[in-house]
């Protein structure tokens, strides 16, 4: 376990850690606050059921943008200074520091987010009881989006980690996470309607976003299918960074 000792040591002593795991409880809590604060001042038409739960988890989407730069930068920032060549002096199978990274990356990811979801999701309920629209964690499926939350967002962050790995560059594996998450979807909505709704659910960001849903909207994939095709993507980027780790002289 020394290697995962070492790299957590890293995450810990830099700035950018604190800053970016700041940045994500401020828009996961801030935003679903805010969100359900809008909703509750508007009155709902129509028949439409409604998921106070993904309401107040509405800060998810933001989250995703820094907890994504954290895991670009744990790689990113060591190839920036150089500082990866000792990295692979002390442990020379690069594999090996990939897994390291990706355990401490997700671990620290994972414990920051569940009680930020919990957080945001108490207190959107707080003001979505005011219309009524509020549910609790025992209702179905509430308990599993909270935590699907936090899974989705520690999924994210390993995808900016095999990003930084694969392009080694901080600009480079942003833009390739906003294209991922983001660009993905707005070609999605180019094509025809029919085929623009069944392409969108399998793409990295729809798909992953299910977990935080309670499952009744049939434009979505099943919660944890859709978190398995985001894992699935994910998997497919760290395994090319993996190979590229390998093969390259640094």
């Amino acid at each position: 376990m020394s290697a995962e000792r070492a790299e957590f040591t890293k995450v810990r002593t830099v700035a950018s850690t604190g800053w970016t795991m700041l940045a994500a409880v401020a828009t996961l809590v801030g935003f679903g606050v805010l969100y359900a604060m809008v909703l509750v001042t508007r009155p709902r038409t129509g028949g439409a059921s409604f998921d106070g739960a993904a309401a107040a988890l509405a800060g998810v989407q933001l989250a995703q943008i820094a907890v994504g730069v954290l895991g670009a930068l744990v790689i990113t920032g060591e190839y920036r200074t150089g500082s990866i060549r000792t990295t692979f002096a002390a442990v020379p199978r690069r594999t090996r520091v990939l897994v390291a990274k990706a355990a401490v990356v997700a671990a620290v990811t994972f414990g920051v987010s569940l009680p930020a979801a919990f957080a945001a999701f108490l207190a959107g309920q707080r003001i979505l009881a005011r219309q009524h629209l509020d549910v609790s964690l025992g209702q179905p499926g509430v308990l599993r989006a909270v935590v699907g939350g936090a899974l989705y967002l520690t999924v994210v962050a390993l995808l900016g980690l095999g990003l930084g790995v694969l392009l080694r560059n901080t600009a480079g594996a942003i833009a390739a996470l906003f294209g991922l998450l983001f660009g993905a979807s707005m070609i999605a909505g180019l094509l025809p309607a029919g085929v623009a709704d069944h392409v969108a659910r399998y793409l990295p960001a729809p798909a992953g976003l299910a977990v935080t849903f309670d499952g009744r909207d049939p434009s979505s994939l099943p919660p944890w299918a859709g978190l398995a095709v985001f894992a699935l993507y994910t998997a497919a980027v760290l395994a090319l960074g993996a190979w590229r780790l390998r093969r390259a002289d640094v």
